[in-house]
């Protein structure tokens, strides 16, 4: 069996890094502190934490786009995109959505904008620091979107605070989830079939860490 090469070890280091790091967050109160603002108990924190980390292993193919590079018969999917993409990628790119980068956080985000009736406001965070994400993000072969860690939570919360103080921190977290997915991945899919990648997942390893901690740091800044 040989070793998985750089890019799988990469996806597979990134939440487990994350699991170790807020593992001991989850100690020190400090998720439960960030999402109390947001109506979660500390049961509620930790479930929503480990629906992401554990999320983050499943991909959820949607549709497929034509490569404009010629596609490599020996691709190898990514470690945790589950159910596998077929090997023979006849020179499409599978867009996929990751479940714990994505739909979690997504889903959890669309609650609390609906259930705040927050509206237009939200929607101009979204469009913030989707701006930001697109400028600062980049696709890099072999790894897929990339950006600064703290780049979205730390304009998701200047952006809430500067808009509406008194819902910054369901702001924050509403701009920060659906401005990296839309900034950073999905204006971003067209480039990242023109690198030839088999899989373009939403949500994947290149955003992840900066939507899960959109959660995390954005509400505490706010």
């Amino acid at each position: 069996m040989t070793d998985p090469p750089p890019r799988n070890r990469a996806t597979v280091a990134i939440p487990l890094l994350i699991v170790l790091v807020l593992g001991v967050l989850i100690q020190l109160d400090l998720i439960a502190l960030a999402f109390r603002s947001l109506g979660l108990s500390r049961g509620g924190a930790v479930a929503l934490f480990v629906a992401c980390v554990a999320g983050s292993l499943v991909n959820i193919p949607l549709f497929r786009m034509r490569r404009d590079v010629a596609a490599d018969l020996e691709d190898e999917p990514p470690v945790g995109a589950w159910p596998w993409p077929p090997r023979l990628h006849g020179g499409h790119t599978i867009v996929a959505v990751n479940v714990g980068g994505a739909v979690v956080p997504g889903a959890f985000a669309a609650h609390l904008w609906l259930s705040g009736r927050l509206g237009v406001v939200a929607l101009l965070c979204v469009a913030f620091v989707a701006a930001v994400s697109r400028a600062l993000s980049r696709v890099e072969p072999g790894v897929g979107v990339t950006m600064p860690v703290f780049i979205a939570p730390l304009s998701a919360a200047f952006i809430a605070l500067a808009i509406d103080p008194a819902h910054a921190a369901p702001l924050a977290y509403i701009g920060g989830t659906f401005g990296v997915l839309i900034g950073a991945d999905l204006l971003r899919l067209n480039q990242t079939a023109r690198f030839g990648a088999p899989v373009a997942s939403i949500g994947g390893a290149g955003t992840f860490d900066g939507i899960f901690l959109t959660g995390i740091v954005a509400v505490l800044l706010t």
